[in-house]
């Protein structure tokens, strides 16, 4: 024990100011709300595609929203407005807690179903419209949400067990391993298409538009495949984290990972605020739709 706490005397914990976690907070709440409404808004974008991204947007939303409220208390206790541990702000803890289960079981659900939906779109593109329905993504966005907010109690309520923090953790894991599979085999495919494009003879108007409508579904599974890398940078060290508590709590080098644990929570809320920025930089479907908003807002203004 005395070891450790010279550790952590070499190894003080790192803080990052309010100012930082707020505004990280606001500028990503108002950047995925602005997705959310340009995707309910447009009716262009009434496609399960962007009907799964704007599930997406919403999910970061609330890890915003959670994040940003649960500072502000802190700030209040610290300034002795409110108690640390009184009653009413466990209570308030635990739902900003279950927000944000809700919001990382969320993503990586509606980047799962983003996949699935860019493999339907890529090679089974003649029966895309049969089989990926409205009423079926309605019912897919139904279910995931039901089964974060389920799960997001579960976790909080049972968050002492280190049974429920191995789910969680193997979760992710499952998750990660599943979307990442898809993605490869989406690319390995893709270029062997693109070979037997280019081996096709002739160069006529059917085979360009084959080649631009497939460069088209390439594109966007490129795009998709961002945000995902992006997801897996901001929430891998606060992965790694949960799993430091459980297989080294007081090993001295491990006491100086976890000292860093702010920054992994403001690398964690990144994720909310770099998401709409790469949807305006990939998508320009989604870029016209922002301008178009933003503009409407200073003409109102």
């Amino acid at each position: 024990m005395n070891n450790t706490a010279m550790n952590q005397t070499d190894c003080p914990e790192v803080k990052v100011p309010f100012p930082v976690f707020f505004t990280v907070g606001i500028v990503s709440l108002a950047e995925n709300l602005l997705v959310v409404v340009a995707v309910i808004r447009t009716r262009n974008l009434h496609s399960p595609m962007y009907c799964f991204m704007c599930s997406l947007a919403a999910f970061n939303t609330i890890a915003s929203l959670s994040k940003t409220w649960e500072n502000l208390m802190i700030v209040f206790a610290d300034v002795g407005h409110l108690k640390k541990r009184g009653p009413t702000e466990t209570d308030l803890d635990d739902v900003m807690d279950s927000l944000l289960c809700m919001s990382f079981v969320g993503s990586i659900s509606s980047f799962l179903a983003i996949a699935v939906d860019r493999y339907i779109t890529i090679f089974h593109a003649l029966r895309y419209h049969n089989i990926m329905t409205m009423q079926r993504t309605g019912a897919i966005l139904g279910l995931i949400w039901t089964l974060c907010a389920v799960l997001a109690v579960l976790m909080v309520k049972f968050s002492d067990s280190y049974f429920i923090i191995i789910c969680f953790i193997v979760f992710f894991i499952i998750s990660l391993a599943a979307i990442c599979f898809l993605y490869v085999y989406m690319f390995m495919m893709a270029r062997i298409h693109a070979r037997n494009i280019a081996a096709l003879p002739g160069c006529g108007r059917d085979k360009s538009q084959h080649k631009r409508r497939w460069g088209s579904n390439m594109r966007g599974a490129l795009t998709l495949t961002i945000l995902f890398g992006a997801f897996v940078v901001c929430w891998a060290p606060f992965f790694v984290h949960l799993i430091i508590i459980m297989v080294c709590p007081l090993n001295p080098y491990c006491e100086c990972y976890r000292s860093l644990f702010q920054l992994h929570v403001v690398l964690m809320m990144s994720h909310a605020l770099i998401d709409p920025a790469i949807y305006a930089f990939r998508m320009a479907e989604l870029r016209h739709t922002f301008r178009k908003r933003l503009f409407c807002l200073k003409w109102k203004l």
